[in-house]
This record gives structure tokens, sequence and C-alpha cells, in this order.
């Protein structure tokens, strides 16, 4: 199959070109109108699949509640926004929850799915911080512990790729270097660190933060915080949500303009809720929230911010359009950043000879006309 485009994304750059795919990879790149195309997206622009490395749920499924169909209706519906891979992503649990919700992804992943790949599991807790816990459920965050942390691998079948900590909780950073070891990032979050706190995470081999300005300490001129530690280590990937509720069009873009183009992760942190209507009243992490007609996920309680319902092609429409961003930055942040981040960026978030073939079709309004997951058309 060969699909073709005056808007390819290669090398930084948009170039016309045609994209020859054979069982599930990219086998050649040629000029456009080199060949004859089996589709021509004309000006539509073709750009890598995105990778959405924290997502709790959708369509009414949550991670944490172990139900294969629902987790194989998300697959094959998030495809629609143009991810083409993603890490379900837990909350803090009772270890007999988080248990199962490891083991359910680990069963779907062993006996198939259509749609997004699921790239691994993304542990959020619970290993946190109490204050910077957001909606969290304070009873059920631990301290960091090697050995629990052996059982919830054993539970997934090795398939945690990404644990989301307070380091500053981890006793000599038992539990980070272990992780480290065994080639599982650690992105601190939910905590209450320190700037210096962050550099020894980083020297123990953290090597992400969580959400970036939420759950975290602040910059403060003199007192620096995780955020400031986003800004400075550079090598640091840091995720953000960009919704533009979690933090304003003006902190994407000094986040991003201090981070550069090679270590900002755009994320949704979207939760059960995407997809659903305003106003619709979940349970999430024991705790009751609202979603408001921006699209953001709030306690009912507090009325504090608990997530939101983004998609992430609409991500990339606010990070270009109204952050002001450059587009190699906004696009790296939801293909090749991620990729790199979890190692596996020798066959995602490129199109290239040698890639999987995870590609989307955008027009010029952001819009999904198409993504190829593996190849497969799937809209």
């Amino acid at each position: 199959m060969v699909i073709q485009s005056k808007k390819v994304w290669i090398a930084d750059q948009f170039v016309p070109a045609a994209v020859e795919i054979e069982d599930g990879k990219i086998v050649n790149i040629m000029p456009y109108g080199s060949v004859k195309a089996d589709t021509d997206y004309g000006e539509k622009r073709v750009v890598p699949g995105f990778i959405d490395v924290h997502c709790h749920g959708a369509y009414k499924f949550d991670t944490n509640d172990a139900n294969e169909e629902g987790l194989r209706n998300w697959t094959k519906n998030i495809v629609g926004e143009g991810v083409t891979g993603f890490l379900p992503t837990t909350i803090t649990q009772s270890e007999e929850v988080l248990t199962k919700a490891l083991a359910n992804v680990a069963k779907v992943m062993d006996d198939g799915y259509e749609g997004a790949e699921i790239l691994g599991i993304h542990f959020e807790g619970p290993y946190l911080d109490m204050v910077y816990k957001g909606a969290q459920p304070e009873q059920f965050i631990a301290k960091p512990s090697v050995e629990q942390f052996k059982r919830y691998q054993a539970a997934a079948k090795g398939h945690i790729k990404y644990v989301t900590m307070a380091t500053e909780t981890d006793d000599d950073f038992a539990l980070t270097s272990y992780l480290t070891e065994h080639n599982v990032v650690v992105s601190v979050g939910h905590s209450a660190a320190t700037y210096e706190e962050a550099v020894m995470a980083y020297a123990h081999g953290a090597r992400s933060m969580t959400h970036v300005y939420n759950g975290m300490t602040p910059f403060k001129h003199r007192e620096n915080g995780l955020v400031g530690a986003a800004y400075r280590i550079r090598t640091m990937y840091g995720e953000i949500i960009c919704d533009g509720n979690h933090s304003t069009p003006v902190a994407l873009n000094n986040y991003f303009m201090s981070k550069g183009p090679d270590y900002g992760i755009m994320i949704s942190d979207a939760l059960m809720a995407k997809g659903t209507p305003i106003g619709s009243r979940f349970i999430f992490g024991g705790n009751e929230i609202e979603i408001y007609p921006d699209g953001s996920a709030h306690l009912t309680s507090t009325k504090g911010l608990a997530g939101s319902t983004l998609k992430l092609n609409d991500g990339l429409r606010i990070l270009v359009e109204e952050a002001l961003i450059p587009f190699n930055y906004a696009i790296n942040a939801c293909t090749i950043n991620p990729a790199r981040c979890l190692g596996i960026d020798d066959r995602k978030g490129f199109i290239g000879v040698g890639a999987d073939a995870d590609i989307v079709v955008l027009d010029s309004d952001y819009n999904v006309c198409q993504t190829y997951c593996m190849g497969e058309a799937q809209l």
C-alpha cells in the first residue's frame, strides 16, 4: 500500500512524499507523485501517530476497573484522536485493586485487541506525597517498596514501563535505582521535592516529571522547586497536560520554550469521562468527579482539578495555535519524545523507513481524517 501527501512530516519539516507500507512497517519513502498511490491526501498533513504516556481511561472505562472489554473499547476508539500507542495509567488504590488492574491489562495484551497499541502500563502511585496528592486517595498512599513493586510487576507480567512517584520519600533512592536498573522510567510527580532533591533523583536515574506544574512544588525565585527543575534540567523529560486548563497557554509556552524541542511530552491525563457529556459524574480513585463545560474534571467535594478529557489532536492545536510554540516542538511532544522516553524510538514516533506504520492524517483544523495503526486504516 502507498499513501501520499504534499505535506508528510519527515526530518522536522513537511515534504511532498509517498509512503509505502508493507506488513505493518514503512518500507519505502519516495517523492510525491513518483509512484501510483492507493490514497492521495493532497494538502492534508501526514504525521507520526500520537503516543499518550499518561491516560487513565475513556468511554466510561478506568484502568483500575480491571474490565477487559472496557479496555478493548478504549484501544479501538482512541484512534479517533490520532493515538496509535498509549500507556493505560493506574491511580493510587489498595494493593488488591491495583493487582487486578495490572493483571487485566496484561491479559488483554496477551489475548489480543484492536486499534491503538498498548505500549505498557503507567503506574501512577501509590508512592506519592500526601500534600501534593491531588485526586489520589490518601488512605492508600504508601511508602516506596522494592518488594511490593516486584509483586505489582509480576501481576503485570513485566509490562509496567513507567512509574510516577515522590522520589523524596524513597529511602536511599532504593526503588528509584531498582526501577532504573530494570529499564522502568521513573517520573517524579505528586511530589513535595525541592529543586535540590529533584537533582538528586535525576542523579539516581529519574528521567521524567509527571504533569509539570500540577501536583508539584512551584517555582519561586529563591525556592525553585520541581517546576524550576523541570525548566533547568534540560535532559529530564517532562509531561504536561496541554488542555489549556491545567496550565494556561502562557504557562505552556514558558515550559516548552525553556525545555526545547526534545524533552517535552504532551499528555491527556484523561479520565473515564472522556467521550461522555458535560455534567457527567464518575468515581475516580474513590472520589466523585464532575465534568465541567470546558472539558476539565473536578472533584465535587473541593472543586479541585482532577484530570481532563483532552484529545491529543486538540492538544496539538492548543500548543500551536494558542500557546504559539513551534510546530516541531508540538508534534515532537506527542510522537518522538514519548517514544524516546520509553526507549522505543527505533520503531515509534517518526515517519521513516523501518518505522512502524503508525500514521495520522490531519486537516488544516487538526481534525483526524485517518489513523493507521501498524499500517491498518482505522477510520
